[in-house]
């Protein structure tokens, strides 16, 4: 079926707690003179033309960079709640989700997602050709209602999430460096080139 890509509005998570990280917002966190949210954008802006940023935190920050929307589940409870406000604010029939730490994003993550399409699921989901990826997805807006109802629950694991709807996996072995993920201090010194 595949649906075109300016059909899509993308979303950067960028809401959580950034315990990994000392407590320090992740997407503002600096790499190599930009911050984490730049690159993420950077890299998104050459494939989707409507982005949104959800952050719990430094909200005027963030607004320098793309519209924001906060969980409106209180209380930093995860991805599942920032992908439920992204679904819930998107006018978008397709919902697109990247995780705000993984800077190095393939240029054709969003045409890859797009291109697998097809009429009986609801969420898509990235495979690095080792381990499934579940932040970086793609969600139907139908989604929404049975999402809501997982949260309400008081679950919140992603992967038991995907077990309860039609969901799909969709192979991106050929760009295993989008799932990079910066979580630590170590992993930014890691990436950081040297100062000339």
């Amino acid at each position: 079926m595949m649906i075109p890509v300016q059909d899509t509005h993308w979303v950067i998570l960028a809401g959580g707690r950034g315990s990994r990280m000392n407590g320090e917002d992740k997407g503002l966190v600096e790499l190599n003179g930009k911050t984490l949210i730049e690159h993420t954008l950077e890299a998104l802006t050459k494939q989707a033309k409507q982005i949104t940023i959800i952050a719990n935190r430094n909200l005027q920050r963030y607004r320098e960079f793309a519209p924001v929307v906060s969980d409106d589940i209180k209380g930093f409870q995860g991805p599942l709640a920032g992908i439920q406000a992204g679904l819930t604010a998107s006018k978008a029939g397709w919902v697109g989700f990247v995780p705000c730490d993984c800077p190095f994003l393939s240029h054709d993550l969003v045409e890859t997602f797009c291109a697998h399409v097809d009429k009986t699921h609801v969420v898509y989901f990235a495979h690095d050709g080792e381990k499934k990826q579940p932040i970086f997805s793609l969600w139907n807006k139908k989604a929404l209602a049975p999402l809501t109802h997982y949260l309400q629950r008081g679950e919140r694991k992603v992967g038991l999430f995907y077990k309860e709807l039609p969901s799909k996996q969709v192979n991106f072995s050929n760009s295993r460096q989008s799932f990079i993920n910066l979580n630590s201090p170590e992993d930014l010194k890691q990436f950081t080139k040297p100062k000339c």
